[in-house]
């Protein structure tokens, strides 16, 4: 089972839908056997900047942040994955730049940000390799072409 928080910090019009997040949360981390529970949070670009500044000390806003949870499993007996913020104007600004659909960049940075959470990342090339290809496979299952061809 997934249980989803969404929290809508941003006032970017035409948000994708709560069922459509949980869509995207729910192909990527269909292959977790144990139930999920994150947070996504959805904020304009000074919130989204302050937090990349304080966690990863750039000084601008990013498309998808993600924060596991670090909780010792005999502290904590629910299945918290941790949380994603989105900044919702970034996301928008990219999928216009990088001429791709809305849903298809939202749907993007979603899994991108729950790979992450289940311990996906791209720190090296084999790591990278490994976790686009999931990428590639998980949007062309819902109908997405490859992120990556037009502009990486």
């Amino acid at each position: 089972m997934l249980e989803l928080d969404l929290q809508i910090a941003s006032d970017a019009a035409n948000l994708p839908s709560a069922a459509q997040f949980r869509a995207w949360c729910s192909v990527a981390l269909r292959q977790r056997t144990a139930d999920s529970e994150l947070t996504i949070r959805l904020v304009d670009e000074p919130e989204g900047r302050a937090l990349n500044h304080t966690w990863r000390h750039k000084d601008y806003a990013t498309n998808v942040l993600s924060f596991p949870a670090d909780v010792p499993d005999e502290f904590l007996d629910i299945p918290l994955l941790g949380d994603l913020v989105i900044c919702a104007p970034v996301v928008e600004r990219e999928a216009h730049e990088h001429a791709k659909t809305r849903e298809a960049h939202w749907a993007h940075l979603v899994i991108h940000g729950c790979l992450h959470l289940l311990g996906y990342d791209h720190i090296d090339d084999a790591e990278a390799e490994e976790m686009e290809a999931l990428e590639r496979e998980l949007l062309a299952e819902l109908g997405h072409p490859d992120p990556y061809t037009d502009h990486e």
